[in-house]
């Protein structure tokens, strides 16, 4: 991609002439890390506006900026510009025409909860293709999805793109940005359903990932869920690929019927374990022929060769992840994978590292951390406690708010709290001393031990009071708890010397 494309987008540029035939430079949105020869594009938004640093970004040695072409004439004279209507919107439509250069496909993962650790199985299961590039931290946004396809290169075998969102019209733009071959969406949830009013407006909202797909594209889902699917056949009447594990009622349906358009799956082992528990993918009836018109053959070189490929009866791959909804996303994933053309024996080991906070265990001294405190929603939470119930020894959590729950709030935190009484926990920290925490200490009033606190520290306070050598603790809460602050306390107590120790 070179500037003339900048020219034929918004046509040239103020202040100075650039020669068209130069490639793209480096996009930067952030002044600080601005580097000699960047184009650099300021954002603007409800706390921050990047039109400040114009001449920051001339000293820095930019060579060329998008302006919104109302504040042009804040332009310093050494530094050429594009005018725009919307900087951010530029942005966007820079990297789509990036995108539009790569080779490789794009993949797009959205849902209620799981996002972040199913695009983390996504490039693991297409590591075997050559390097992925995917999204990073949380750049899932009208700001981090542009990011991360500006930063994809021609030797990238396959790009995966997370798109979060607050509202609907966010992911129909991301997709358009990035104009998937594959989209993902793991559930449909009740996080953010304060913003949106109701499950049928998130799915709503999740379905316009398939805005810009690809007609020839696939929308992988899980089976079962009414909502998904009648939101999905409202905007998408392309391939569908569905996924169930045995035993769940969805997989119940459909095991035996012959459905090429399910991939089904089954747990070997304790999937609450760390390591030791496999994933079984079956080819029913019609699943060994329905695999055959998702994975082309590959050579021994790894390029297809365009002939049809079918599934083994049965392969399994090992579970990277605990717990059952891992073993859900990881299902997710090899749809992906069987579609992109990797081999069944490409998938026997498989290496995922999920960001801080997400399915991260933790030893501290002899306490069995499960950390999963950078966010929550309703449905994430629940999994997370039926998987700290399948821990062996007494098991602990300590749970804080759920937020952008709206009305349904306190019904949503109810019910966690009634889960957990009902898993027969051996205790429970409420990190929350609102109205909200009172509901769930209501509720979990039958456990031995129960506690309702105002903060991380006060949380491991109160934990410190109960922890034993061999116990289980879940730490669980939305990003705005700040639930992680009460790990180096716990450990300041539980593992002297030894510190915090990944498991």
């Amino acid at each position: 991609m070179r500037l003339e494309q900048l020219v034929a987008l918004w046509g040239d540029p103020i202040g100075g002439a650039l020669d068209p035939a130069l490639p793209l430079p480096r996009v930067c949105t952030d002044s600080r890390a601005l580097q000699p020869g960047d184009l650099f594009v300021p954002l603007t938004g409800e706390l921050h506006d990047g039109h400040r640093f114009l001449a920051q970004a001339a000293e820095a040695g930019a060579l060329a900026a998008l302006i919104d072409r109302t504040r042009a004439a804040e332009r310093p004279a050494a530094l050429p510009a594009w005018p725009v209507d919307d900087t951010q919107l530029a942005y966007q439509q820079l990297a789509r025409a990036w995108r539009e250069q790569l080779a490789a496909p794009v993949i797009a993962v959205t849902g209620s909860a799981g996002k972040t650790t199913t695009r983390e199985l996504v490039r693991a299961v297409l590591a075997p293709l050559g390097p992925v590039l995917a999204t990073s931290g949380n750049e899932n946004n009208d700001v981090g999805v542009p990011l991360t396809l500006l930063k994809a290169r021609s030797s990238d075998a396959a790009v995966v793109v997370e798109m979060g969102m607050r509202g609907l019209g966010e992911i129909e733009r991301l997709s358009r940005c990035a104009r998937p071959d594959v989209v993902v969406i793991t559930n449909i949830g009740t996080a953010h359903i304060g913003r949106l009013g109701s499950r049928e407006a998130i799915a709503q909202a999740k379905c316009e990932i398939t805005a810009a797909l690809s007609p020839a594209g696939l929308v992988v889902i899980p089976a079962g869920d009414p909502l998904l699917e009648q939101a999905l056949g409202a905007v998408w009447s392309g391939r569908v690929r569905r996924v169930a594990l045995i035993g769940d009622a969805a997989a119940d349906v459909v095991h035996g019927s012959g459905d090429a358009a399910v991939l089904l799956g089954q747990i070997e082992g304790d999937p609450g374990a760390a390591d030791g528990a496999w994933l079984k993918l079956l080819a029913g009836p019609g699943i060994a022929e329905g695999a055959a018109a998702l994975a082309p053959v590959a050579s021994a070189e790894g390029a297809s060769t365009g002939e049809a490929a079918a599934l083994p009866a049965a392969f399994r791959v090992p579970l990277p992840l605990p717990g059952r909804h891992n073993a859900r996303n990881l299902l997710l994933a090899l749809a992906v994978a069987l579609e992109l053309g990797v081999r069944t024996d490409q998938l026997q080991a498989l290496q995922v590292e999920v960001p801080g906070g997400r399915s991260r265990r933790l030893q501290i001294g002899a306490v069995q951390v499960l950390d999963e405190t950078y966010n929550a929603s309703p449905e994430a939470v629940l999994a997370a406690l039926d998987l700290l119930a399948a821990q062996p020894g007494r098991r602990f959590a300590a749970l804080g708010t759920m937020l952008e729950l709206g009305e349904q709030s306190e019904a949503l935190h109810r019910a966690v709290a009634r889960r957990a009484a009902d898993l027969q926990l051996d205790g429970l920290v409420i990190v929350d001393g609102g109205a909200t925490g009172a509901a769930m200490q209501e509720e979990a009033c039958a456990l031995p031990r129960l506690a309702r606190v105002h903060s991380p520290a006060e949380a491991a306070e109160a934990l410190l009071l109960w922890l034993q050598p061999g116990d289980q603790l879940l730490l669980k809460a939305s990003r705005g708890v700040a639930l992680e602050r009460a790990i180096p306390l716990l450990a300041a107590q539980l593992a002297g010397a030894a510190g915090v120790v990944p498991v």
